[in-house]
């Protein structure tokens, strides 16, 4: 990653990224995307920290109004930029199918976010749509003027919840804030526990099954050998890889499999 400070702004020279290709692809349901004039511009949030965005072309970005110490000690892992995504998509593509993927939507990044701030949002992801999820998670935000923490929400019935409008979920939001507040849950230990010791301790929320678990251990633990199977990914594993998945992909299996869910949804819309 090259970068450089212009008055307030951070200027970044990056290959391999795209902001509609990442921030679009539900990892995430704190951006939306405004219009100032770039290629596309994006303003949001990681937990309570601001940031506005813009692609000025293919590998040229500018973060605004970003100190250059916020840039480093934040926004810089948050996109993962010290990751050599063509090192990756070089490795991915010894296999044919992802090899197609990469070059479809050779853009998409893992962020890395918060554990906390990800299970919540994946909790209120099941059986949901990206713009009702989005709607959710907002108003969690503006009830609270910030992303509440669990202590905050550990308060909660899902009766106080019913502003969310989030139907049988708020039932679960509770559960995960009495867990991790009470330490039954130790988000922090399950970051760096044994993949398979981290999904069952995950699991033991109320609604966390395999897919949501998958996914808080790839996007808010940044485990990479994390696998979420969604019914796109089904798809492909059942039409492409009978036989199972390539072992040597297994390491960053969650990075290959975002390039994946991109490539056959859009295919198949």
């Amino acid at each position: 990653m090259d970068y450089s400070v212009k008055n307030n702004d951070i200027i970044v020279c990056e290959k391999d990224f795209d902001l509609d290709e990442t921030l679009d692809c539900g990892q995430a349901f704190r951006w939306k995307k405004i219009d100032r004039g770039y290629r596309c511009t994006y303003e949001g949030r990681f937990l309570n920290d601001s940031l506005t965005v813009s692609q000025v072309s293919d590998d040229t970005f500018v973060f605004h109004d970003v100190s250059e110490e916020d840039f480093l000690g934040k926004w810089a892992d948050y996109f993962d930029f010290d990751t050599d995504y063509s090192e990756l998509k070089k490795q991915f593509s010894e296999d044919e199918t992802l090899a197609k993927a990469c070059s479809f939507a050779g853009g998409i990044r893992l962020l890395r976010q918060n554990s906390w701030e990800c299970l919540i949002s994946f909790i209120i992801s099941q059986n949901n749509n990206i713009p009702r999820i989005k709607g959710i998670i907002d108003r969690l935000c503006e009830h609270y003027g910030e992303f509440p923490n669990a202590s905050k929400m550990a308060e909660e019935t899902p009766d106080s919840l019913s502003f969310l409008r989030s139907g049988f979920r708020a039932k679960y939001l509770c559960d995960a804030a009495d867990c991790v507040n009470s330490g039954t849950v130790d988000l922090n230990a399950i970051a760096t526990a044994p993949i398979d010791e981290a999904r069952a301790a995950l699991k033991k929320i109320k609604g966390v099954g395999p897919k949501v678990a998958e996914c808080v251990l790839l996007f808010g633990m940044y485990r990479k050998e994390a696998f979420p199977v969604d019914v796109w990914i089904k798809r492909v594993l059942a039409d492409y890889y009978p036989n199972g998945f390539p072992e040597f992909i297994n390491e960053n299996a969650g990075i290959a499999q975002q390039y994946l869910f991109h490539y056959i949804r859009n295919l198949n819309e």
